[in-house]
């Protein structure tokens, strides 16, 4: 049998941001495959349709209401988690404005929830996979969200460019101190995607057009096209890859 498996039956997983675009796709996606999930966001609401979603699934799910850039909520998140393989650290945001023009309190918050938070999260992940005792056969996986714009500079982002660059890194660094007990660091880098985040810029018709001219396959990134990334770096399918970045970018980055 020359093909490892993708599904992630009897796998436990967490996903930040989870309530709304790339991060509900990336739950009901993990879910799919038979992974049983904790799914967290600050929106209730939000957390309740999906979890709704997932136990079609036949899946346990555990929706938790988490600010992640509240130390004291993350703290108090993982205390109550026994068992987890599978972290998919994905909540973060943008606030597009040219350099110069840049506020200070745009930029804190950015870089709290796009980098802060995320290594908060990953740090309190890896304590709790590092719990299980036979972590080294079973392996686990942490995927940091990135973004193309963790690679290539774009205008009007350059709190979002230093914040997904500085995630590139904290992967980097994550995988080479996680290999020894088989636990893989990776990123998946979209394109844009239209999600209730991006569709708010896409408002902007010449923005779209420059943005869709940037990638060769001439089309927007699907949360499904993400979703399907992230389930095989979950999976047995990609055992022998950390410390790498999955570009779902249309060729963007390939010019």
């Amino acid at each position: 049998m020359f093909l490892n498996p993708q599904n992630l039956n009897n796998k436990s997983a967490l996903v930040t941001g989870a309530g709304k675009g790339i991060g509900k796709a990336c739950a009901i996606a993990l879910a799919e495959a038979g992974a049983d999930l904790i799914i967290v966001s600050r929106t209730q609401k939000d957390l309740l349709s999906v979890q709704k979603t997932i136990k079609e699934f036949k899946c346990k799910c555990i929706s938790v209401t988490c600010d992640v850039t509240n130390y004291a909520e993350v703290k108090k998140l993982f205390s109550q988690i026994k068992k987890l393989d599978v972290l998919v650290n994905n909540a973060g945001t943008n606030i597009p404005e040219h350099f110069t023009k840049i506020k200070k309190k745009d930029m804190d918050y950015v870089v709290d929830l796009n980098l802060k938070a995320a290594f908060h999260v990953a740090q309190f992940s890896a304590h709790i996979m590092l719990k299980s005792k036979n972590r080294k056969k079973i392996g686990g996986s942490i995927i940091n969200m990135s973004s193309q714009l963790g690679h290539v500079g774009a205008p009007n982002r350059t709190v979002y460019n230093m914040t997904k660059f500085g995630i590139e890194g904290l992967t980097k660094g994550m995988a080479i101190d996680l290999a020894k007990d088989n636990i893989r660091v990776n990123t998946v880098c979209p394109t844009f995607v239209k999600t209730p985040m991006v569709k708010k810029f896409f408002k902007n018709k010449k923005f779209m057009k420059t943005m869709l001219n940037n990638i060769p396959l001439s089309r927007f990134a699907t949360v499904s096209d993400v979703a399907s990334s992230v389930v095989f770096l979950s999976s047995e399918a990609s055992s022998m890859i950390t410390g790498s970045s999955l570009m779902i970018d249309g060729g963007w980055t390939a010019k």
